[in-house]
């Protein structure tokens, strides 16, 4: 496969996070293809398990990313 170089010292903070996105939702457009690794589940399952316990909170996705874009710009 060949090798692609981008300019990422040239990209702010907010464009490596829209590339990040952009190349994350192409990888998932066939779900079949990409395949989580094992560990994915026991994480999956140790925080359901804590937000069940009342241990932890979730947050809306677009908020969360909202926010994330706001702290560091």
């Amino acid at each position: 496969m060949k090798r692609i170089d981008l300019p990422l010292s040239k990209l702010s903070v907010a464009q490596k996070l829209d590339l990040m996105e952009a190349l994350w939702a192409d990888l998932t457009r066939d779900e079949k293809k990409l395949k989580s690794p094992a560990w994915h589940e026991t994480v999956l399952k140790d925080r359901e398990e804590a937000y069940v316990a009342g241990k932890a909170t979730v947050s809306d996705w677009e908020q969360a990313k909202k926010r994330i874009k706001k702290r560091i710009s």
